[in-house]
């Protein structure tokens, strides 16, 4: 840090540290070399990481509070892919300077988020740099119940929760020098998590997948985990409101299968789980449809309504390219 160097670190630190709220499985949190935590008897612990860094993965403008409940959404949408209910978290962040109003915007963000899902953030570390936040979040299924990738079959329905496309509009927006729609915006700065979704999606899915980087992209990655194919109705994608009054035809169709940013999730279940799964949408205030099926064929294809192929721009975001 500038200034007082070493100093500033710790009073950063601090200031995170008197606002976090702990839980009883934390047996020691922030303030020593590594977090002690209980993980209950019969439980797997499932971990994920992300990174996020300023200009990549959110606007240069985007508010602090914003990126703070981002970089922890992210991070619980991939538990809740697993099938895993949150139990704590690490947080890593790189500062260009020591900024205690820019840091308690960010920790509003983030410590609201870890309200509702009973987070508890118990270590971390901070550094001077360009502005990056990494997330490491644990998280708890029964042994053995985990949603993996590597499970679909043949003859699965393919499923997506909530709306797609609403991030990648708001970006297109931005990039283009525009100011963004509020709605497709708030998608694109503060994602919601399908947590109660995903613990409900357990028993009754075969696999599951965040969408982070384009619907196609990662139904992909389940495919060539499972040694299936999948077929996709593109224009059964849900669309939110706001997306479908100002997209359509292939701009939508793009946006929704290729945009990334969504943290919705994608699975797959038999045929005769439809009845269970519209219940645990219901139970959890979750939307979800289907959107097509798997097959025996490899790869990911796209179709229209009208039954033709559709050939997507590109299959989702790449990070190296």
């Amino acid at each position: 840090m500038t200034g007082s160097g070493r100093g500033a670190e710790f009073e950063l630190i601090e200031r995170i540290r008197v606002r976090v709220s702990t839980r009883a499985d934390v047996l020691l949190g922030i303030g020593d070399d590594a977090a002690l935590l209980r993980v209950p008897e019969g439980h797997d612990l499932a971990v994920a990481t992300d990174t996020l860094n300023a200009g990549v993965h959110f606007p240069h403008d985007t508010i602090p509070s914003a990126i703070g409940w981002k970089a922890l959404a992210v991070n619980l949408s991939d538990l809740a892919a697993m099938g895993a209910r949150p139990a704590w978290c690490t947080l890593s962040l790189s500062l260009p300077h020591a900024d205690e109003a820019w840091l308690d915007g960010f920790v509003d963000g983030f410590l609201q988020l870890a309200a509702q899902h009973g987070v508890a953030l118990v270590g971390g570390d901070t550094t001077r740099g360009p502005l990056s936040v990494c997330v490491t979040a644990h998280g708890l299924v029964q042994h053995g119940g985990g949603l993996r990738r590597d499970a679909a079959r043949e003859g699965d329905d393919i499923w997506v929760t909530g709306t797609l496309g609403d991030a990648a509009a708001a970006l297109a927006q931005l990039q283009a020098g525009g100011v963004a729609d509020p709605a497709l915006r708030a998608r694109l700065d503060l994602p919601e998590p399908r947590v109660a979704f995903g613990v409900a999606l357990a028993p009754l899915a075969h696999a599951c997948i965040d969408v982070s980087d384009g619907l196609l992209q990662d139904l992909g990655h389940v495919c060539r985990a499972s040694g299936v194919g999948a077929e996709v109705d593109v224009d059964r994608l849900p669309a939110s409101p706001a997306l479908a009054a100002r997209s359509s035809g292939d701009t939508l169709r793009g946006e929704q299968a290729c945009g990334g940013d969504d943290y919705e999730l994608c699975f797959t279940a038999p045929p005769d789980a439809a009845g269970a799964i519209a219940a645990a949408a219901k139970a959890t205030g979750t939307a979800a449809t289907r959107i097509g099926r798997i097959v025996d064929t490899p790869g990911v294809a796209a179709v229209r309504a009208d039954g033709g192929t559709w050939t997507p721009p590109r299959s989702g975001y790449a990070h190296f390219a």
